[in-house]
């Protein structure tokens, strides 16, 4: 355990420190008022927005960001109820009302088309999915869960004790297993979900699986770090070590199938740092938002940790959180 932690000090203190993130923030902030558009509110609809779909009484989670691009044009990025943050190449918003739309990803049909209308700090619309089914949908402004001082960390605790399931469960049929101190699913099926929540947090965390596999870890059940089989790759934001369509790793340090392999993840508020198999691929950057698969779209609440099981076998082991005070 003392091993464990050690090996994240030392890669931690390397990354950039919390203040830089508010001096960005700060400069990114004075940049935006420059921004002028013939439409003189487009200001209100820009940032990033929390997003809820009603799927026939279902809410799924959903996400997307508005940015202004030069003078005149509101840009974006969306992530659906599945797959990967798309790009938005333009954003309408006249009186209040807003529109986009973006062509499928996974889906087969027509573009998808979201259109919406802004209430005060909340939206309100309909969702156009490529197969023509029409949902109604709401959006409320994402926290920017910005830390103003450096965690104090607790004691390390361990969520799988390798002998029973105790502390996890599934949304579906179980097909996860403790076998030999190794949490397995054999094959695809439910992802797998700790009983207990958590905001800020370190994790160790192994993992190892056959050619060809996908697995992920969910951290608060909504940000997805990518487990693939991905060797001989080049870094990639759908890659293993990256936050699923967003942050891709610096370097591909993936080893072979079969082998065992090591996270060690932290997470303040919305930055991240990720050390795989030893050597920090990911460095104190900001997740901007959920990826697909989340559990929800309620960012400024604690959350589990989730394992993905519905994408091939995989096993884990040796889980250990340390959660700040």
């Amino acid at each position: 355990m003392k091993s464990i932690l050690k090996n994240q000090f030392q890669h931690i203190f390397k990354c950039l420190s919390i203040p830089v993130v508010f001096v960005l923030f700060a400069f990114s902030e004075a940049k935006a008022n420059y921004f002028r558009s013939d439409n003189p509110d487009s200001s209100s609809i820009e940032g990033r927005w929390d997003m809820t779909i009603d799927l026939a009484g279902k809410a799924v989670p959903s996400w997307f960001e508005v940015t202004h691009s030069g003078l005149h044009t509101l840009i974006g990025e969306f992530v659906g109820t599945g797959g990967s943050a798309r790009p938005v190449s333009k954003v309408n918003f006249t009186g209040g009302k807003m529109s986009f739309s973006i062509p499928p990803q996974w889906e087969e049909g027509n573009d998808l088309s979201v259109e919406g209308t802004l209430y005060g700090d909340s939206l309100a619309g309909t969702i156009v999915f490529p197969d023509g089914k029409n949902h109604s949908w709401t959006a409320v402004r994402a926290p920017s869960l910005l830390n103003e001082r450096e965690p104090v960390w607790g004691k390390p605790v361990r969520l799988f004790d390798g002998t029973d399931l105790k502390g996890w469960h599934t949304l579906g049929e179980n097909q996860w297993k403790a076998e030999n101190g190794i949490l397995r699913s054999p094959k695809t099926g439910s992802n797998l979900i700790s009983d207990k929540t958590f905001k800020d947090f370190k994790l160790h965390i192994e993992f190892r699986y056959p050619k060809g596999s996908n697995s992920g870890v969910y951290l608060r059940g909504r940000y997805e770090v990518q487990i693939e089989d991905s060797h001989g790759s080049e870094p990639w934001k759908n890659q293993l070590g990256a936050v699923y369509g967003f942050i891709p790793p610096s370097y591909i340090v993936v080893k072979q199938a079969g082998e065992w392999q090591t996270y060690d993840i932290t997470l303040s508020g919305r930055m991240v740092t990720i050390i795989a198999n030893g050597k920090t691929i990911i460095c104190n950057r900001e997740i901007p938002g959920i990826t697909g698969g989340a559990m929800n779209s309620k960012e400024g609440e604690p959350g589990p940790l989730m394992i993905q099981g519905d994408h091939g076998p995989i096993d884990y082991r040796n889980i250990v959180i340390t959660e700040a005070k």
